[in-house]
């Protein structure tokens, strides 16, 4: 992943009949199949950042725009929200919001009709995206009857229907519950690893996602410096209190490397500390002097010998390598010098 799909050139946004400045100075770019998180507290620009993408803004958003975004090679200063819904697909924080017919089948179809797309390609499509996101089942149903989970699933399918090089989605389980926000993350992760879809997300729940993701770009609150890099260097500079709760732990350990996944975080701490040894004078011995000795040891358990007439000598300083097949008493004499038997 090498060229970039998206690119944002010296970006700045003003809504209109607004003092502040809703997105400062932007120079960024998505690579073409990406998994791009979006992160940064609420306010500092994501949404913004997000519907520069699919013409929004400046398009439908008005107000004070500067700079330049390119998608695919179109300029969105030209290109308005119609051409580049052929391109980009968008999944708003709400999908009640975007929501325009009652059942699923003809939501999934309604963006299609809108492109001009023959029926029989609508058809092929809808019965694709409803396989693709597992919701064949609700094919039928009434959204208003649906969880959120399953809403928000139909809105990236209808997103899908029209075949976009792009899926944008701000914010998609800010609303839903930690299991019905899984499955829609685990569907994005699908999409992008099954079809190379470039997926752009702005998300909160960081410590689900970052781990798949390939680049990461957090905002500031008040137009500070945007980090930018791997989800591993972007979380490591981030604020702690703006970081998932893994990587807080991380910091405060004082670990080198920060965790993404609590598989890491465990990894990480099960890692064995240097220890030193209690230093007492009376153990201080001379280089090559008899460090430990064996004498004719026999050593069995109940019904059976193990070892017989055994004799060894280890020296200060010297490495020592048992060998022997499995069985042969490695480790019963190890024990012993242990003082276990």
């Amino acid at each position: 992943m090498s060229v970039p799909i998206v690119t944002y050139d010296q970006v700045t946004v003003r809504y209109p009949e607004t003092v502040e400045v809703a997105l400062t100075t932007t120079d960024w770019h998505v690579e073409e199949g990406a998994f791009a998180l979006l992160a940064g507290p609420s306010g500092s620009g994501k949404s913004t950042l997000l519907r520069c993408v699919n013409g929004l803004v400046p398009h439908f958003s008005g107000g004070r725009f500067g700079g330049s975004v390119t998608v695919d090679g179109h300029d969105t200063r030209g290109a308005g929200p119609r051409a580049l819904s052929r391109m980009v697909g968008f999944v708003f924080q709400d999908p009640e919001s975007q929501a325009v017919a009652t059942r699923v089948e003809d939501e999934l179809a309604f963006g299609m009709e809108q492109l001009g797309v023959a029926p029989f390609l609508m058809r092929k499509r809808v019965e694709e995206v409803l396989d693709l996101l597992g919701i064949a089942a609700l094919r039928h149903r009434d959204q208003a009857t649906l969880s959120g989970g399953e809403r928000q699933r139909v809105a990236i399918a209808a997103a899908l229907a029209a075949h976009p090089r792009i899926l944008v989605l701000d914010e998609p389980t800010s609303q839903l519950d930690p299991w019905a926000a899984e499955e829609v993350l685990t569907a994005l992760m699908r999409l992008n690893m099954d079809l190379g879809l470039t997926v752009l997300l702005a998300e909160h729940r960081l410590e689900r996602v970052a781990s798949h993701a390939d680049q990461m770009r957090y905002i500031p609150l008040g137009g500070g410096v945007a980090l930018d890099g791997s989800p591993r260097a972007v979380l490591a500079g981030m604020p702690l209190d703006h970081a998932p709760p893994i990587v807080q732990l991380g910091r405060h350990l004082g670990w080198a490397s920060q965790p993404l996944t609590i598989k890491e975080a465990r990894v990480q701490s099960w890692r064995p500390k240097s220890i030193q040894a209690p230093r007492h004078e009376s153990a201080t011995v001379s280089p090559g002097e008899v460090a430990l000795s064996l004498r004719s040891v026999h050593l069995g358990y109940p019904g059976r010998r193990v070892l017989a007439e055994i004799d060894l000598e280890v020296r200060c300083g010297e490495l020592v390598a048992l060998l022997g097949r499995n069985g042969s008493g490695k480790t019963t004499l190890l024990r012993a010098l242990m003082g276990f038997h």
